[in-house]
């Protein structure tokens, strides 16, 4: 019988500490365009994607997180792996939301959030691209937050914040918001934080809901050996790890490094090809 890999509880629901990324699957390499075009090739069809989700799925490894709404092949994807499968996917929305404060705004907003629960969400977060355009650091609240999270509350999913600002979960927890979880940037290389990465550490220990941290091979930046074991090492037995991958070799491949950090071992995997290996090489 395969491994599985441990879980954690997030707002009553049973998640795998690793969660599947999706920038390496709709082509957001924070590379180049033409990293981009190569990722878009390599998985073009949901049958090539679902490949991946089931050596996934193999290790116990259920929780699948992205910007569903507006991307129909990540949700045929997922429908695609659980039929291989027999096993179901647990999906973590991140729609982009007109929070504009008008009436017509509120509307649409509201229209994403339904069609995140029609798509079959659990979680649906609100991309921090939309809530950063609330945050006041004046105050230290995020204006209207409260309306966005009843409306996914409404809509029976459990509401959490995208968080590329750290603020967000200060602002959040300092005023007791609905939340019940939050995605926040995590690398060795400090890649795409905003801050110093002992800062994260502090926000993410001290964060009143588990966390669920990206980004933690700083987007190709760092090797998988090396950006998993610091960010497995460093976080809390509540909080997750999002892993991105191009393909299902890749994705096995992180899983036996996850595992080798979580249990102290060292992972078992070749060498890297090189021209000419010496012996302390092989």
């Amino acid at each position: 019988m395969a491994k599985m890999f441990p879980r954690t509880q997030v707002g009553g629901v049973s998640l795998s500490r690793m969660i599947i990324g999706t920038n390496w699957i709709l082509g957001y390499s924070h590379t180049s365009p033409a990293a981009d075009n190569l990722i878009r090739k390599k998985n073009d069809t949901a049958d090539k994607i679902s490949d991946m989700f089931k050596v996934f799925l193999d290790s116990g490894v259920d929780t699948v997180m992205g910007p569903f709404v507006g991307n129909p092949i990540l949700s045929d994807a997922v429908k695609a792996a659980e039929d291989k499968t027999g096993k179901g996917m647990i999906i973590i929305d991140t729609p982009i939301l007109n929070v504009d404060d008008n009436p017509t705004a509120r509307q649409e907003a509201e229209k994403v959030i339904a069609a995140s629960k029609k798509l079959g969400a659990t979680f649906c977060l609100p991309h921090h691209s939309s809530v950063e355009e609330l945050v006041n650091k004046n105050k230290k609240i995020i204006d209207r937050l409260p309306d966005y999270l009843k409306m996914i509350r409404d809509h029976d999913m459990i509401p959490g914040l995208s968080c590329h600002m750290p603020e967000l979960v200060v602002y959040s927890d300092l005023n007791e918001y609905d939340v019940e979880t939050y995605i926040q940037i995590y690398n060795c290389m400090g890649f795409l934080m905003q801050i110093e990465v002992e800062y994260i550490h502090k926000v993410i220990w001290e964060a009143k809901k588990p966390v669920m941290t990206i980004k933690p091979m700083a987007a190709g930046r760092v090797s998988p050996f090396v950006g998993l074991t610091f960010s497995w090492h460093t976080i809390r037995p509540c909080d997750m790890v999002t892993v991105g991958c191009l393909t299902p070799e890749e994705a096995a491949e992180d899983i036996e490094i996850s595992f080798a950090a979580l249990e102290s071992r060292p992972p078992d995997l070749e060498g890297r090809s090189s021209p000419k290996k010496t012996d302390i090489m092989k």
